[in-house]
């Protein structure tokens, strides 16, 4: 009589709990790299994505690393504060949301952090006219004021900052010719000739120095700024939608953190 041929045992699955913990564990690390208060949502996309179990696959684990994302992922946690910077920048970071949070409510300014420092944005639509780097100083003058004395702070006064201008992709003289017609229609005013711009560079490089001006007029220590304009380089968000465009017209004010320049 013919033996009953035994069926091949299944391997076993126990070793992906242990995977898992060990998974678990290395983002907990990761984390806790992180001031609370300082945590980019960008950078910690990036390192949960990289570690998080891929459910959908077969038990072979978390994601493959390759050795280029191993590499960006080793640049990101080196370039993470230290916790004493941290702490720094979380408790000015904290102030400042509390002290513009209505300009925040109404989206006239945002407030993140990145590896330079703490960035407050001001939105240029709210503080300028279209194609102008003229402060709509009667509508913003409580707003530079505030900013003028947070800078003062005494918190803040071995600090640097630097003011960047930002544009969107739309080309200077398009702006003009939409402000022309929208003057011949009775819809607007005519830009100044004094305020005509060759160039998104000119643009945002005179907004930012133009909030400088009024920042020293202010009070704050002109020597311990610096300027500069980006044109339409460094966007935030994707320029393909009218939403996308009025977030990266900007003006940001750096609270530059040790270390950057």
């Amino acid at each position: 009589m013919a033996r009953k041929k035994r069926e091949a045992e299944k391997p076993s699955k126990a070793w992906m709990d242990t995977y898992g913990d060990m998974i678990t564990l290395m983002l907990c690390f990761f984390v806790m790299l992180y001031n609370p208060s300082e945590i980019d949502v960008t950078q910690l996309a990036t390192i949960t994505e990289s570690l998080q179990m891929n459910q959908t696959d077969s038990p072979t684990g978390g994601m493959s690393l390759s050795a280029g994302r191993l590499a960006d992922l080793g640049n990101i946690v080196s370039s993470l504060p230290s916790l004493e910077k941290g702490k720094s920048l979380g408790t000015t970071m904290k102030k400042a949301v509390s002290l513009f949070a209505p300009e925040i409510k109404s989206n006239k300014i945002t407030i993140t952090s990145d590896e330079r420092g703490v960035v407050i944005s001001l939105a240029a639509d709210s503080f300028f006219e279209k194609g102008s780097a003229e402060l709509n100083i009667d509508e913003t003058r409580e707003t530079l004021l505030r900013l003028s004395e947070f800078f003062n702070n005494p918190d803040l006064k071995d600090r640097r900052f630097r003011i960047e201008g930002h544009t969107d992709n739309t080309p200077i003289y398009q702006v003009y010719e939409q402000n022309e017609k929208l003057t011949e229609e009775g819809l607007g005013e005519e830009t100044s000739q004094n305020q005509l711009f060759n160039s998104n560079w000119e643009l945002s490089s005179q907004r930012a120095i133009n909030v400088l001006y009024y920042l020293a007029d202010f009070g704050v220590d002109e020597n311990k700024f610096s300027i500069a304009g980006y044109a339409d380089t460094r966007p935030k968000f994707d320029n393909s939608t009218p939403e996308g465009q009025a977030y990266n017209r900007r003006v940001d004010i750096i609270i530059i953190d040790e270390g950057h320049f």
